[in-house]
């Protein structure tokens, strides 16, 4: 347990508490810091107030930051469409809807819980209790296609060709109004959001390098279907450069069109295929998966209006 206290002077007067607490304790994210004014760890003068109190000078601060409560994955008998399975990894179709591991908010009903019932032990260890087996992820309301390492050794070898940019990771995707030129690539730095936390953006400021290719597949009634492969892998990847070309996801409800109406929930995007170099026979082994109902639905929905 940490416990802090601070004097507001006169440079701090007129902060809001939240902003204050995360600009002077290292770690700390905003969203955190709102868990800890709601749990009665931070007090002003002595007294709890809430995120939007207005710092005074001479004010006291006190904030106590609870030892972090240990968790550990646990095995769910949750149906898994395997599309692929050897002693050194699995290749599963995610639905959507599904997130790929536990994490604050979604301890339970993971893909992650469902893998340690199906694997037992066999998963690798390097992304630690809460990730084991997961070589990489997609968005909880993103379908399709993820490779699982059985074990460490085939997991550093799945994560090199990521790294290197030779695995194959190809999306297809429905996207908001009518994209010009027939293919093209964005290059262009993602990092997290300045204000929006939960968000990510492109930006020069502590920012990845991100790199899409994406070819238009079919032209619709204001809409383009659309076939995106990923070069980079950063969070929101697709999603944030569509957006940025303002062309965003369909049903995105983060970086989509507001009065968009679609009949299902987040966006329409599916990891259509996956490939890679075969950690241990060393062959280029190559798997596509269908697109999923909802998927087909608002494409035909869109080619009969």
């Amino acid at each position: 347990m940490d416990n802090y206290t601070f004097s507001v002077n006169s440079f701090d007067a007129g902060k809001r508490l939240d902003k204050f607490i995360a600009e002077n304790i290292p770690d700390v994210t905003r969203s955190s810091v709102v868990n800890l004014i709601e749990s009665d760890n931070v007090l002003v003068n002595g007294k709890k107030q809430n995120k939007n109190y207005k710092l005074r000078i001479n004010d006291i601060v006190s904030v106590i930051i609870p030892e972090p409560i240990e968790y550990e994955a646990k095995a769910e008998n949750i149906p898994l469409d395997i599309v692929y399975e050897d002693s050194d990894l699995l290749v599963v179709n995610k639905p959507k809807g599904m997130v790929v591991h536990p994490a604050a908010g979604n301890y339970e009903g993971t893909l992650v819980n469902a893998l340690l019932y199906h694997c037992k032990d066999d998963l690798s260890g390097i992304n630690g209790v809460m990730r084991p087996g997961i070589v990489h992820r997609i968005d909880k309301n993103t379908s399709g296609l993820l490779i699982v390492a059985k074990n460490d050794k085939a997991h550093k070898h799945l994560a090199e060709q990521i790294k290197e940019h030779s695995f194959t990771r190809e999306y297809e995707a429905v996207v908001w109004g009518n994209i010009k030129d027939d293919t093209g690539t964005v290059n262009a730095p993602i990092g997290r959001h300045p204000i929006d936390r939960k968000k990510m953006t492109v930006t020069e400021r502590n920012s990845k390098n991100a790199v899409t290719h994406f070819e238009v597949l079919e032209r619709l009634n204001g809409y383009t279907y659309i076939k995106c492969r990923l070069e980079t892998g950063r969070t929101h990847q697709i999603r944030v450069h569509m957006a940025y070309l303002g062309h965003p996801v369909s049903g995105d409800d983060v970086y989509g069109v507001k009065k968009e109406k679609v009949n299902f929930e987040g966006q329409c995007l599916h990891a259509r295929k996956i490939g890679f170099i075969h950690p241990s026979s060393g062959e280029y082994m190559e798997f596509t998966s269908p697109l999923p109902e909802y998927f087909t639905k608002w494409l035909n929905t869109l080619r009969n209006r």
